[in-house]
Parts: C-alpha cells; sequence; structure tokens
C-alpha cells in the first residue's frame, strides 16, 4: 500500500511540475511577412519580459500567439484551420492562454467574428494593440478571477503612436530586422494593407541610427530595413529628412556590416537613392521592385501609379549605376479582368527584365478592397494556366542566371547551417549559396567560389585565403 501512495504522489508531483513547466513558457506562430516576423521578435520580447521562456511546441506552451496574416484568402484558411486545432489544447487545460493577433484580427468585424467562431480563444488583438499584451494577460487573470469572458481590443485609429519602448527578442541572427516606417498611403485595389495597417509613420530617425548601432555591437552583420514602402520614409515627418537622406546617415556608420531594405515602390524609388545604394560598399546591391503586371491597362486598374515604361526606365537607371544588381519581384495573374493579352504584356516584360528572382501568386479577392467587387472575375483554370507559364519562364531565367556565377568567387555571409557540415548564405546581390564548412562560420563573412548549380541554386566552397 505504502508503494502504491507512493507511486500516485509521485505522478502527481511530475503532472503539477509539468503544469508549472507549461505556465511559465509561450509559443509563437507566424504568418505572413518579414513585418509579421519581426513583430513577433516584439512579442517575445514583450513575454520574456513577463518572466516567460519559449517553448518548442505548442503542446508545452501555456501562452500560444498567433501573429496572423490576410493578405490572401488562402493565408486567412489557412490560419483559421490551424486556430481551429488549438480547441484541444485548451480543452486539455484550460489555464491555457490563446491570443490571436496581427492583421486578420484588424479587418472590419474580423476581431468579434473570430470570438464568435473560436470561443476559446483568450485574448484578440489588432495590429495597433500588440504592445498592449502585458496589460491584457494582466487583465484577463483578473477577469478570470470574476470568471468573466475574453478580451478583444482592436484600435480603428489609422495612425497608432509608435511605441519605441517595446524589448525584442531577435530570433534570425546574423540579420536583424529594423522597421522604418508602418502603415501605408498607396491604397493599390487589391491590397487590403492599408486597411489593417493604417497610414504611414516613419519612426524617428535618430531611434533608427541608435537600434542599428546596437545591433551592430550586439554582433549582428546584416541589418534589413522593413516599411510597406521604405522610399517613402519621412513623407509624414517636417524635418525634411527623407529615404535618402536616412541613408545617408547609416552609411556613415563605421564597420562591416551589410545593408539592405523591402519593400520599394517604382512609383517612389528615386535616382538619387539608387545612387547612394551604388556607392556606399555596406549596400547590398540587391534591390526588390514589385511590378505586379507588365501591361500598362492592368497596373492602371491596380491603382499602382507608374505605367510601363517607367518601370523599364527605372530598371534601366538601376543597372546604369549598378550592372550586376539582383532585381528581384513580385508579380500577379489573374486580376479582375485580365485578358490573355494583358498577360502576355506581364511575360514579355519579365523577359526584358530578367529578374534574378520573382515571388509569383495568383489574384485572390480580398474582402473590403475595391478589386473584390469588380466585374470580369478571373476563372481559377485560367488563373492557374497563367501562373504555371509564368512560373516556368522565370525559373528558365533564374537557372541561365545561376549559370553566370558558375568559376566566379564572391562574398557570403554565412546565415545558417542547415544539416552537419553544410553552410549557406548570401551573395551581395542576394542569391543563396550552398557550401560545405563548420557551424562555427555562422555569422562570419567569406569567399565562397561557385562551383556549379542546379536550377536556379548556387553551390560553391570556401577560398582559402593565403
Amino acid at each position: 500500500m505504502a508503494a502504491i501512495i507512493e507511486n500516485m504522489l509521485a505522478q502527481c508531483a511530475r503532472v503539477i511540475y509539468t503544469k508549472l513547466d507549461m505556465l511559465n513558457k509561450y509559443y509563437i506562430e507566424t504568418f505572413g511577412c518579414q513585418m509579421n516576423v519581426h513583430e513577433s521578435e516584439k512579442i517575445a520580447g514583450m513575454l520574456e519580459s513577463l518572466g516567460y521562456a519559449p517553448a518548442a511546441t505548442r503542446e508545452k506552451a501555456g501562452v500560444i500567439v498567433f501573429n496572423t496574416c490576410c493578405i490572401r484568402d488562402t493565408a486567412e484558411q489557412k490560419i483559421a484551420g490551424n486556430i481551429g486545432e488549438l480547441k484541444v489544447l485548451k480543452r486539455a487545460d484550460k489555464s491555457r492562454v490563446i491570443v490571436i493577433a496581427g492583421c486578420m484580427t484588424q479587418q472590419k468585424g474580423a476581431a468579434e467574428a473570430l470570438a464568435e467562431k473560436f470561443p476559446f480563444i483568450d485574448i484578440v488583438l489588432g495590429t495597433a494593440n500588440l504592445y498592449e499584451l502585458p496589460n491584457k494577460l494582466k487583465e484577463l487573470n483578473e477577469r478570470r478571477a470574476r470568471h468573466r469572458g475574453k478580451i478583444v481590443a482592436v484600435d480603428d485609429n489609422d495612425r497608432p503612436p509608435i511605441d519605441e519602448s517595446v524589448p525584442v527578442t531577435r530570433t534570425s541572427y546574423p540579420n536583424a530586422w529594423v522597421n522604418i516606417t508602418y502603415g501605408c498611403n498607396n491604397f493599390c485595389t487589391y491590397c487590403i494593407v492599408p486597411y489593417v495597417r493604417g497610414r504611414e509613420r516613419s519612426r524617428e530617425p535618430e531611434a533608427i541610427i541608435g537600434e542599428i548601432c546596437s545591433l551592430l555591437k550586439e554582433g549582428y552583420k546584416e541589418i534589413t530595413l522593413l516599411g510597406q514602402n521604405v522610399d517613402s520614409y519621412g513623407n509624414d515627418r517636417e524635418d525634411g529628412v527623407g529615404f535618402a537622406e536616412l541613408l545617408r546617415r547609416i552609411a556613415a556608420i563605421e564597420g562591416k556590416f551589410r545593408l539592405r531594405f523591402m519593400t520599394s515602390h517604382p512609383k517612389d524609388l528615386s535616382e538619387e537613392v539608387i545612387s547612394i545604394i551604388a556607392k556606399t560598399p555596406n549596400f547590398c546591391k540587391n534591390i526588390h521592385l514589385p511590378v505586379q503586371a507588365g501591361s500598362d491597362r492592368i497596373l492602371k486598374e491596380m491603382n499602382r501609379k507608374y505605367d510601363r515604361a517607367a518601370y523599364l526606365g527605372l530598371v534601366d537607371t538601376i543597372r546604369r549605376y549598378m550592372p550586376d544588381c539582383g532585381l528581384t519581384s513580385d508579380i500577379m495573374v489573374g486580376f479582375p479582368g485580365e485578358t490573355e493579352e494583358d498577360f502576355l504584356d506581364t511575360m514579355d516584360l519579365v523577359r526584358k527584365v530578367r529578374y534574378h528572382n520573382a515571388f509569383t501568386f495568383v489574384y485572390s479577392p480580398r474582402k473590403g478592397t475595391v478589386a473584390a467587387s469588380m466585374p470580369d472575375q478571373i476563372p481559377y483554370a485560367v488563373k492557374k494556366d497563367r501562373i504555371t507559364r509564368l512560373i516556368a519562364l522565370q525559373n528558365e531565367i533564374t537557372e541561365e542566371l545561376s549559370g553566370d556565377f558558375a568559376g566566379k568567387t564572391y562574398e557570403v555571409l554565412v546565415e545558417d547551417a542547415p544539416k552537419p557540415g553544410m553552410l549557406c548564405g548570401r551573395t551581395d546581390c542576394g542569391r543563396l549559396v550552398n557550401f560545405a564548412g563548420d557551424a562555427s562560420l555562422v555569422g562570419e563573412f567569406v569567399d565562397v567560389r561557385i562551383t556549379r548549380n542546379k536550377a536556379s541554386a548556387l553551390y560553391g566552397e570556401i577560398v582559402k585565403n593565403g
């Protein structure tokens, strides 16, 4: 009998220990763009400032946060399916806290709909309310003590203030993300971002420079500036500091590091900015320049505010200053009313520009955008056929360009060790290279000679100095 009691007590102790361990752990699942990735780093920073530690899986976490995306309907459906899976975990332990945050919650009526569809959710936070998470967790504990319901905090202010005091737990060494703007003023007819992210707000240049300097002192080797449209940085400020001046100030920072940025809007990228990038050794010769379509008629319907000729002229300017610049793009097919002729204009533009890589996708109607109610929505079969042809063309171009790298040596920043004995990193122009080496080299610059390519992938070997 004593042995049985002792065994039962041991089992109870294990359950209590497991439960206490879980209560102090968090798990964040991130959907969507680099902006969301960086905001998840801020969510992690806030949770760790409260004493939480990261958990390896959802099951081992007392606080589960979904940082959501709603850029396309398919993304939203995927997230909804993932949220549904949390019901089992909540049922297993009602003390577990479920938080849904990010763009998906900011759509009109979406927060309330989520709370109703998934009653096990505890906290819903809009994009402007992420920084309230610590207070909302405290409020939730108080509500639970009084047996009151969940918390929904979604601010519809389209110019929410920027909070510079939020701690960050960075997860992407040797790269660090640095926001320079929030929100968007462009209102492309297919895009939900201005409605869920608000109007453009620029950070103080001193805050940006200070953050970059701190990151470099901490050992980060690559800084990526983030904004829905980095080129419009400073348009909302009165001190005259625009994107070109910000880049000049960053260029004056001493030390060996790389700088990238995303995303540029073709209507705003200036020759002055291109010139600064070209002449600054630390600035990567790599520009992401979303074109979306190659047809003037479709570009006008999209409200992109440039035409095909202007875009190609900008590409010519970039290549005049930086002949080897790695150009990438976003390209959409199947926008409402897109004819075969419109699509062939896009294919022709891709042949002319010869992107190093392109993120291609099928138009997906987003409720609340102008394009969602446009006539002549394109059948799925037509969109599927066009995206298949576009991907095949871009893959062919990328493979051809990859062949140009063979036999040449490039400086590569080692980013990761995906498996024992193997490393990967990017060239200055943004191409990913795979090569053999020790994991201790992650975060270091090495010279790599390209020995072969397989489709779009590059492979090389470290060149031993001396």
